[in-house]
Protein backbone atom coordinates (compact mmCIF):
# COMPACT_ATOMS: atom_id res chain seq x y z
CA UNK A 1 0.00 0.00 0.00
CA UNK A 2 1.31 3.13 -0.91
CA UNK A 3 2.59 5.37 2.16
CA UNK A 4 0.31 8.68 1.96
CA UNK A 5 3.07 10.99 3.38
CA UNK A 6 3.58 14.21 1.81
CA UNK A 7 6.98 16.44 2.01
CA UNK A 8 6.70 19.20 4.51
CA UNK A 9 9.24 21.27 3.19
CA UNK A 10 8.24 23.92 0.72
CA UNK A 11 7.85 23.49 -2.66
CA UNK A 12 11.36 24.57 -4.82
CA UNK A 13 9.80 26.88 -7.56
CA UNK A 14 13.15 27.27 -9.00
CA UNK A 15 13.54 23.98 -9.93
CA UNK A 16 9.38 22.84 -10.10
CA UNK A 17 7.97 26.23 -12.26
CA UNK A 18 9.57 25.50 -15.34
CA UNK A 19 9.65 21.40 -15.34
CA UNK A 20 7.47 19.16 -16.73
CA UNK A 21 6.96 15.85 -15.56
CA UNK A 22 5.05 12.70 -17.93
CA UNK A 23 4.05 10.55 -14.99
CA UNK A 24 3.50 6.75 -16.85
CA UNK A 25 1.42 5.13 -14.28
CA UNK A 26 -1.22 2.69 -14.79
CA UNK A 27 -3.18 2.77 -11.02
CA UNK A 28 -5.40 4.77 -10.90
CA UNK A 29 -4.81 5.75 -7.01
CA UNK A 30 -1.51 5.62 -7.42
CA UNK A 31 -1.76 8.04 -10.12
CA UNK A 32 -3.88 10.36 -8.79
CA UNK A 33 -2.01 10.77 -5.33
CA UNK A 34 1.31 11.57 -7.62
CA UNK A 35 -0.72 14.15 -9.80
CA UNK A 36 -1.44 16.03 -6.25
CA UNK A 37 1.95 15.75 -4.41
CA UNK A 38 3.95 16.58 -7.63
CA UNK A 39 1.88 19.89 -8.66
CA UNK A 40 1.76 20.87 -5.24
CA UNK A 41 5.94 21.41 -5.79
CA UNK A 42 5.07 23.47 -8.72
CA UNK A 43 5.59 20.48 -11.51
CA UNK A 44 3.85 20.49 -14.51
CA UNK A 45 2.63 16.95 -14.83
CA UNK A 46 1.27 15.09 -18.03
CA UNK A 47 -0.05 11.31 -17.33
CA UNK A 48 -0.19 8.65 -19.90
CA UNK A 49 -2.32 5.21 -18.07
CA UNK A 50 -0.67 2.66 -20.30
CA UNK A 51 3.02 2.34 -22.36
CA UNK A 52 1.11 2.94 -25.77
CA UNK A 53 -0.06 6.20 -24.70
CA UNK A 54 3.01 7.38 -23.05
CA UNK A 55 4.66 6.03 -26.60
CA UNK A 56 2.37 8.50 -28.64
CA UNK A 57 2.74 11.34 -25.91
CA UNK A 58 6.80 10.85 -26.80
CA UNK A 59 6.91 10.42 -30.35
CA UNK A 60 4.46 13.31 -30.69
CA UNK A 61 7.07 14.95 -28.03
CA UNK A 62 9.41 14.86 -31.24
CA UNK A 63 6.95 17.26 -33.16
CA UNK A 64 7.45 20.43 -31.39
CA UNK A 65 9.09 21.97 -28.33
CA UNK A 66 6.68 20.45 -25.28
CA UNK A 67 9.68 17.84 -24.71
CA UNK A 68 9.53 16.74 -20.91
CA UNK A 69 12.54 17.34 -18.08
CA UNK A 70 11.38 14.17 -16.58
CA UNK A 71 9.72 10.69 -16.80
CA UNK A 72 8.20 9.00 -13.83
CA UNK A 73 7.57 5.34 -14.58
CA UNK A 74 5.91 2.16 -13.85
CA UNK A 75 7.32 -0.66 -15.43
CA UNK A 76 4.11 -3.07 -15.46
CA UNK A 77 2.04 -1.37 -18.19
CA UNK A 78 -0.90 -2.52 -20.73
CA UNK A 79 0.41 -2.21 -24.46
CA UNK A 80 4.38 -1.40 -23.78
CA UNK A 81 5.65 -1.84 -20.63
CA UNK A 82 8.22 0.38 -19.01
CA UNK A 83 11.86 -1.20 -19.50
CA UNK A 84 10.51 -1.23 -23.87
CA UNK A 85 10.02 2.57 -23.03
CA UNK A 86 13.60 3.00 -21.52
CA UNK A 87 15.28 0.85 -24.21
CA UNK A 88 13.52 2.97 -26.74
CA UNK A 89 14.12 6.24 -25.66
CA UNK A 90 17.49 5.49 -25.37
CA UNK A 91 17.87 3.90 -28.72
CA UNK A 92 16.56 7.44 -29.95
CA UNK A 93 19.35 9.34 -28.16
CA UNK A 94 16.50 10.79 -25.57
CA UNK A 95 18.46 11.65 -22.54
CA UNK A 96 15.48 13.03 -20.45
CA UNK A 97 15.87 11.95 -17.16
CA UNK A 98 14.07 8.56 -15.67
CA UNK A 99 12.47 7.65 -12.25
CA UNK A 100 11.35 3.63 -12.28
CA UNK A 101 8.72 3.58 -9.44
CA UNK A 102 7.88 -0.39 -9.59
CA UNK A 103 6.46 -2.85 -7.08
CA UNK A 104 8.80 -5.34 -8.82
CA UNK A 105 11.83 -4.84 -5.69
CA UNK A 106 14.05 -7.80 -6.35
CA UNK A 107 18.18 -6.60 -6.64
CA UNK A 108 17.86 -8.27 -10.03
CA UNK A 109 14.84 -6.09 -11.30
CA UNK A 110 16.71 -2.79 -10.24
CA UNK A 111 19.83 -3.47 -11.88
CA UNK A 112 18.03 -4.17 -14.88
CA UNK A 113 16.05 -1.23 -14.93
CA UNK A 114 19.10 0.94 -14.51
CA UNK A 115 21.02 -0.64 -16.64
CA UNK A 116 18.20 -0.43 -20.02
CA UNK A 117 18.19 3.45 -19.15
CA UNK A 118 16.71 4.54 -16.30
CA UNK A 119 18.85 6.98 -13.69
CA UNK A 120 16.83 6.03 -10.95
CA UNK A 121 14.61 3.07 -9.30
CA UNK A 122 12.32 3.25 -6.40
CA UNK A 123 9.96 0.73 -4.91
CA UNK A 124 6.18 0.33 -4.03
CA UNK A 125 5.40 1.07 -0.99
CA UNK A 126 7.12 3.96 -0.68
CA UNK A 127 7.30 7.28 0.76
CA UNK A 128 6.36 10.74 -0.88
CA UNK A 129 8.91 12.55 0.59
CA UNK A 130 11.38 10.21 -0.81
CA UNK A 131 9.98 10.63 -4.44
CA UNK A 132 9.78 14.12 -4.68
CA UNK A 133 13.93 13.58 -3.50
CA UNK A 134 14.49 12.30 -6.04
CA UNK A 135 12.91 14.06 -8.86
CA UNK A 136 14.23 17.11 -7.60
CA UNK A 137 17.92 15.57 -7.55
CA UNK A 138 17.19 14.12 -11.29
CA UNK A 139 16.23 17.40 -12.45
CA UNK A 140 19.11 18.95 -10.88
CA UNK A 141 21.87 16.76 -11.99
CA UNK A 142 19.98 17.50 -15.65
CA UNK A 143 20.28 21.01 -15.50
CA UNK A 144 23.89 20.55 -14.29
CA UNK A 145 24.46 18.28 -17.15
CA UNK A 146 22.86 20.81 -19.47
CA UNK A 147 25.34 23.87 -17.94
CA UNK A 148 28.31 21.34 -18.79
CA UNK A 149 27.48 20.99 -22.20
CA UNK A 150 29.16 22.15 -25.64
CA UNK A 151 29.22 26.37 -25.67
CA UNK A 152 26.89 28.26 -27.73
CA UNK A 153 27.30 28.23 -31.61
CA UNK A 154 27.02 31.20 -33.88
CA UNK A 155 27.85 31.99 -37.20
CA UNK A 156 27.12 35.71 -38.61
CA UNK A 157 23.68 36.66 -36.59
CA UNK A 158 22.08 33.34 -36.11
CA UNK A 159 23.03 32.17 -32.78
CA UNK A 160 22.27 28.55 -30.92
CA UNK A 161 22.05 27.66 -27.58
CA UNK A 162 22.40 23.61 -27.27
CA UNK A 163 21.97 23.29 -23.08
CA UNK A 164 18.78 26.02 -23.63
CA UNK A 165 17.45 24.17 -26.99
CA UNK A 166 16.90 27.73 -27.85
CA UNK A 167 17.87 29.85 -31.35
CA UNK A 168 18.26 33.20 -32.12
CA UNK A 169 18.64 35.05 -35.68
CA UNK A 170 19.03 38.43 -36.35
CA UNK A 171 18.48 39.22 -32.09
CA UNK A 172 15.00 37.15 -32.55
CA UNK A 173 13.89 33.89 -31.10
CA UNK A 174 13.13 31.61 -33.57
CA UNK A 175 10.82 28.74 -32.81
CA UNK A 176 12.21 25.32 -34.30
CA UNK A 177 10.69 21.54 -33.35
CA UNK A 178 13.28 19.66 -32.48
CA UNK A 179 14.14 17.96 -35.63
CA UNK A 180 15.14 21.67 -37.18
CA UNK A 181 17.31 22.04 -34.17
CA UNK A 182 19.43 19.29 -34.40
CA UNK A 183 19.69 19.63 -37.89
CA UNK A 184 20.99 23.10 -37.34
CA UNK A 185 22.87 22.46 -34.05
CA UNK A 186 24.66 19.55 -36.74
CA UNK A 187 25.21 22.15 -39.42
CA UNK A 188 26.42 24.82 -37.43
CA UNK A 189 29.05 22.68 -35.34
CA UNK A 190 30.64 21.58 -38.96
CA UNK A 191 30.38 25.09 -40.66
CA UNK A 192 30.84 24.58 -44.93
CA UNK A 193 30.79 20.68 -44.64
CA UNK A 194 28.41 18.98 -47.24
CA UNK A 195 25.92 16.39 -45.81
CA UNK A 196 24.57 13.85 -47.69
CA UNK A 197 20.40 13.36 -47.38
CA UNK A 198 21.48 9.95 -45.82
CA UNK A 199 24.16 11.34 -43.56
CA UNK A 200 21.71 13.62 -42.24
CA UNK A 201 19.05 11.06 -41.45
CA UNK A 202 21.35 8.61 -40.01
CA UNK A 203 22.96 11.77 -37.57
CA UNK A 204 19.59 13.37 -37.09
CA UNK A 205 16.60 10.33 -37.29
CA UNK A 206 18.39 7.51 -36.31
CA UNK A 207 19.90 4.03 -38.43
CA UNK A 208 16.27 2.91 -38.08
CA UNK A 209 14.13 6.06 -39.79
CA UNK A 210 12.22 4.19 -42.69
CA UNK A 211 11.54 7.21 -44.45
CA UNK A 212 12.55 8.24 -47.41
CA UNK A 213 15.45 11.21 -48.10
CA UNK A 214 12.39 13.67 -48.82
CA UNK A 215 11.79 14.04 -45.31
CA UNK A 216 15.26 16.35 -45.24
CA UNK A 217 13.85 17.89 -48.17
CA UNK A 218 10.96 19.24 -46.13
CA UNK A 219 12.71 20.37 -42.69
CA UNK A 220 15.20 21.84 -44.71
CA UNK A 221 12.45 23.91 -46.32
CA UNK A 222 11.15 24.74 -42.98
CA UNK A 223 14.31 25.39 -41.45
CA UNK A 224 14.77 27.88 -44.04
CA UNK A 225 10.97 29.41 -43.72
CA UNK A 226 11.87 30.22 -40.10
CA UNK A 227 15.55 30.90 -40.42
CA UNK A 228 16.60 32.84 -43.69
CA UNK A 229 15.58 36.57 -44.93
CA UNK A 230 14.80 34.83 -48.37
CA UNK A 231 13.94 31.17 -48.11
CA UNK A 232 14.21 31.32 -52.25
CA UNK A 233 17.75 32.80 -52.02
CA UNK A 234 19.04 30.84 -48.24
CA UNK A 235 22.27 32.17 -46.80
CA UNK A 236 23.09 29.67 -44.53
CA UNK A 237 21.48 26.30 -45.78
CA UNK A 238 23.04 26.00 -49.13
CA UNK A 239 22.23 23.36 -51.46
CA UNK A 240 25.40 21.75 -53.32
CA UNK A 241 23.48 20.05 -56.40
CA UNK A 242 24.32 16.44 -56.47
CA UNK A 243 26.11 16.23 -53.17
CA UNK A 244 23.71 17.84 -50.06
CA UNK A 245 23.14 20.42 -48.20
CA UNK A 246 25.72 22.75 -46.29
CA UNK A 247 25.25 25.49 -43.73
CA UNK A 248 27.29 28.91 -44.67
Amino acid sequence: MLTLELPKSNPTPELGSASRILLVEDEELIREMLIVSLEEEGYKVVTATDGGAALSLLQNAELNTNTFDLIVLDLMLPQVNGLDLCRWLRYQGNPVPILIVSAKSTETDRVLGLEVGADDYITKPFSMRELIARCRALLRRQRLNLSAQQPVLQWRDVTLYPQECRTFARGEEVNLSPKEFRLLELFMSYPRRVWSRDQLIDRVWGADFLGDTKTVDVHIRWLREKLEKDPSQPEYVITVRGFGYRFG
